[in-house]
């Protein structure tokens, strides 16, 4: 990429878009293609492939998506296939047809078997059963890698794949039906010192081990894989370590200054028992992540009282 090339973001206002954003224009780009969801309907083909014929953009980030937690990807099972399956259909075979020089398709590391050895290596997909309460999103994720793959086999095209571990940072999701574990631990210990509680309840043991990554992070890691990588094969992004959600819930106790107790609902799914990500071919072309978990959690809570309203 140069500082003139066309980038289109897809899904530029949510976490991960808006921090590609962010770091892009920290490093000089400025000739973007943003386009909200109200004036373009990724879902729609003919919606996409206008916007595509008209604007021709050289990049395309595609970090659009429907996503949530637990409970959403449980409940709306039709709607996170369908709607993560079109999103990025429409976008991928776009991008072939207006010939964009490269296209970055981001997907999740819900891609890996649930029972899968750990660390999860890039060679572990479609080698086992998925978890079962996001495997929807996991099919329509698995799909995207293997449409990048396919395009790139039949015809050429330069698209390529990268999988986050788990993400949290600026623009974050804290509705306590529909976000990831780290937002929604924020905004439940938050709450509960404001309104003097003397506990919190989590949901199940706390044992599964979990790894974060800060979106700042990944937006670096994308941007420099978009520049010096060009294989068919899927990377890994993530720190390569991992915490106990208990030990999770101890550091945002910590940060948001709660001084109750935690209450562990056993009753409650656990999900993946471990997800750690091997990022070794990550590390091999060059880059690492820079924020640790103590510091990111400061600056996550730090955005979600600036951003939220519920400023103490």
């Amino acid at each position: 990429m140069n500082k003139s090339s066309k980038i289109y973001i897809a899904g530029h206002r949510g976490m991960v878009g808006s921090a590609i954003l962010r770091k892009l224009e920290k490093d000089g780009f400025d000739n973007f293609i943003l386009k909200t969801s109200k004036e373009l309907d990724l879902r729609n083909q003919q919606e996409v492939s206008i916007f595509f014929a008209n604007e021709k953009p050289d990049y395309v980030f595609l970090a659009a998506a429907k996503v949530g937690g637990i409970v959403a990807n449980n409940t709306y099972r039709a709607d996170f296939l369908y709607e993560n399956l079109a999103i990025q259909n429409n976008i991928i075979h776009a991008s072939y047809l207006n010939k964009v020089k490269k296209l970055m398709f981001l997907g999740s590391s819900c891609i890996y078997p649930k029972l899968a050895p750990q660390p999860l290596k890039e060679e572990y997909l479609l080698t086992g059963l998925l978890e079962q309460t996001n495997e929807p999103y996991a099919i329509a994720k698995i799909a995207g890698i293997k449409m990048c793959e396919a395009y790139r086999s039949q015809y050429g095209c330069d698209f390529i794949s990268v999988m986050p571990t788990n993400l949290y940072g600026p623009n974050d999701n804290y509705d306590l039906q529909n976000s990831h574990v780290l937002p929604a631990m924020i905004r439940k210990f938050h709450e509960a010192k404001v309104n003097g509680n003397l506990s919190v309840t989590l949901w199940g043991t706390g044992s599964p081990m979990r790894e974060f990554l800060h979106a700042d992070d990944l937006a670096a890691a994308c941007i420099y894989l978009m520049e010096n990588y060009s294989e068919p094969e899927l990377v890994n992004v993530g720190t390569g370590t991992d915490v106990t959600i208990k030990e999770l819930a101890e550091t945002v106790k910590e940060t948001v200054g709660f001084e109750g107790d935690l209450v562990w609902d056993t009753s409650k799914p656990d999900g993946t028992p471990r997800k750690l990500m091997d990022v070794s071919k990550l590390h091999s072309h060059g880059w690492k992540h820079t924020i640790d978990l103590k510091e990111g959690i400061s600056l996550a809570y730090q955005d979600f009282l600036q951003n939220t309203g519920l400023r103490l």
